[in-house]
């Protein structure tokens, strides 16, 4: 099983603001996180993007709270100067995608985590969905 997956942001925000139906699969990576069970990791730019996406369902209080969640659960990779770069350069078609894969690699992450797989398509890392991730987790 692979124990250093890198997390897309929707994974979080599946969990922070429970969406259905992808809160189940979201939630028992989050809690492989916790548990040490994994080595996640997300970008430093996931932080003020949750922050911003999570305005539609809770208050800042509230969402301070989450973020303190995070940033106590998960290695957070710095962005600088050269992981910019090499997103710019990326072949991935969206700009923050690119981050996030460039983030990743980064990290030394052996899988990406998303439900925006068709995205990531010809990534330099393997793609999986929360689910693909778990059913892996169990083998």
């Amino acid at each position: 099983m692979t124990r250093r997956p890198f997390f897309d942001i929707n994974v979080l925000v599946d969990v922070l603001a429970k969406r259905e139906p992808h809160f189940p699969a979201s939630q028992a990576l989050w809690a492989l996180a916790e548990s040490g069970d994994i080595e996640a990791s997300i970008s430093a730019n996931s932080i003020t993007t949750i922050y911003y996406l999570m305005r539609k369902h809770s208050d800042h209080p509230t969402r301070l709270v989450g973020l303190r969640l995070i940033r106590n659960i998960f290695r957070i990779v710095p962005l600088d100067a050269k992981l910019i770069e090499r997103a710019l350069e990326s072949s991935l078609a969206d700009f923050e995608d690119a981050v996030q894969m460039e983030s990743a690699m980064a990290a030394g992450a052996s899988v990406f985590v998303t439900r925006n797989l068709r995205d990531f398509r010809g990534a330099p890392l393997p793609c999986l969905s929360p689910e693909s991730f778990i059913a892996l987790t169990r083998l």
